[in-house]
């Protein structure tokens, strides 16, 4: 990316500019009530239960220094790689959809068509064609059916192909950013009271695969119970959990040859994760508000990742888990000024290994989340293995635009460990021996400070139908960075991007 021409365009575009704690938009992203449904609607009144519509969403992105290539993260920042580690593309993902909503039976059936435009992550040979955000013309995003009503009866149900968000969704969400977002085929359990609610769950993850029906792989589940607490504060939501991932050991043979990294060959694992999430509710403090999350994580694992041959991954030795992860949020927001300026101080923490080569653990692992924005817009770092130190100022210009700028300080929280890319995979340069210079790895030697990163990003409703967004970062390398890569040479890294997201 040069920077002129991304200057040109965020000018351009900075109509759009917002974030918060993590970036909120001006207006809903996904589908809402459109145009289709109010037209409906106008027809005859007795088709509102019924929900018709199509989002469109496309987005341009320019990533200088930083990957998003065919050559994966292991060349970021490098100033002289091997191969490219600059990209810009165009995504576009259209998701048509029809839904009904009952009295005690609800029902949507949702598709979706995605595909990445001019993307150099492209190689012939690759599985997937190395395309993580293009898989097709047409897909089931969506297919399930809901059983109940909270309001006469503490108990629902949901089954089918559906999206799984929980708390921040630090450890799972639907991930919406992605062209390709996370869906399972689950069932999910609601009980709800007003004192104590709790979602029992056990989802099997879709695979990606594409140009063919995407289905879900038994051998990767995730289950357990996320449960809140609406009776205990008045002032508070306050949430405990119990996830669990279980990856049978059969699932390294299957045939992975139509899935792009990072969706390939998931690490057999049982990793078992206690949670405790506790936030303010919108104006209980006055100007003030607070965010806290605590994870454990206990079980077993395999070191494995999508490019390990599947020999290795079938003998490869279960390590023993251990390992925490812990968020803290405070912000003020100064209702009373113009634009409504709030300012928030956010600490994201996550362990790292300390002995690689023992039969131990201590990488916290980041499960499915909602990644994006919560350790920087470039989507560098996931919670593993990191210290992300998170300065935000937003604000409102108007009800339609949001206005932001944060600020990441970024160390690795254990230097015997690796730098985890935004999927969780672990930077470590083939053939660059350790403190060579020639590329990242564990380093214990090196420092652990990874860089600065700035954003600046928003968003705008032009109309109830079109919400316009845009961002640009610029990361700093720091001196694990420059250690890692002395030999061979690094430079800082660019982003920007350009959306546009229509609901009919």
């Amino acid at each position: 990316m040069r920077i002129t021409k991304t200057a040109r365009i965020l000018l351009f575009s900075f109509s759009a500019a917002s974030a918060c704690a993590q970036y909120i938009p001006p207006s809903p992203a996904g589908p809402v009530p459109g145009e289709i449904d109010g037209y409906l609607a106008a027809i005859d009144p007795g088709l509102k239960a019924w929900d018709i519509g199509v989002n469109e969403r496309l987005r341009y992105e320019d990533k200088e220094g930083s990957g998003t290539t065919h050559a994966g993260s292991n060349f970021d920042f490098d100033s002289t790689p091997p191969t490219r580690n600059s990209n810009e593309y165009w995504l576009t993902r259209l998701m048509p959809r029809i839904g009904y909503t009952g009295d005690w039976v609800s029902a949507l059936v949702e598709a979706r068509s995605s595909y990445s435009l001019g993307d150099d992550r492209y190689a012939a040979t690759a599985p997937g064609k190395n395309l993580a955000e293009n898989d097709g013309p047409l897909q089931l995003q969506l297919a399930q059916i809901t059983i109940g009503n909270l309001k006469d009866f503490p108990l629902t149900v949901k089954v089918g192909r559906q999206e799984l968000n929980f708390g921040d969704q630090r450890l799972v969400g639907a991930a919406l950013w992605l062209n390709i977002p996370h869906t399972f085929d689950a069932i999910k359990v609601r009980y709800q009271d007003s004192f104590f609610g709790v979602d029992l769950f056990a989802a099997d993850l879709v695979d990606v695969r594409g140009g063919h029906f995407e289905e879900s792989n038994s051998q990767d589940r995730l289950s357990g119970a996320y449960a809140d607490f609406p009776g205990l504060s008045k002032n508070d939501v306050v949430e405990f959990y119990f996830l669990a991932r279980n990856v049978a050991r059969g699932i390294v043979s299957d045939d992975w040859s139509l899935v792009p990294a990072p969706f390939r060959m998931t690490a057999p694992q049982d990793i078992y994760t206690l949670g405790y999430h506790a936030k303010s509710k919108a104006g209980a403090y006055g100007p003030w508000d607070y965010g806290i999350e605590a994870m454990y994580q206990f079980g077993d694992r395999t070191a494995v990742f999508p490019a390990t041959p599947v020999a290795v991954a079938q003998s490869a030795p279960r390590l023993d888990q251990r390992a925490w992860a812990f968020i803290l949020q405070g912000g003020y927001t100064w209702k009373e000024l113009p634009w409504t300026p709030r300012l928030a101080w956010i600490v994201s923490r996550a362990s790292g290994d300390r002995n690689s080569t023992d039969t131990s653990s201590r990488t916290f692992m980041n499960l499915l989340p909602s990644n994006h924005g919560l350790y920087g817009a470039m989507d560098l770092s996931s919670l593993q293995n990191i210290a992300d130190y998170r300065l935000s100022f937003t604000s409102k210009p108007s009800a339609t635009t949001r206005l932001a700028l944060d600020f990441h300080q970024q160390y690795l929280e254990n230097t015997h460990d690796y730098w985890y890319n935004v999927a969780g995979v672990p930077r470590n340069t083939p053939g660059a021996i350790p403190g060579s210079g020639r590329g990242f790895g564990i380093n214990p030697g090196y420092s652990s400070n990874l860089g600065q990163e700035i954003d600046v990003i928003g968003g705008w409703t032009v109309t109830k139908g079109l919400l316009l967004e845009s961002g640009i970062g610029h990361f700093f390398r720091g001196d694990y960075v420059k250690e890692s890569l002395r030999v061979v040479g690094s430079k800082d890294a660019n982003y920007c991007y350009v959306q546009a997201t229509m609901n009919f």
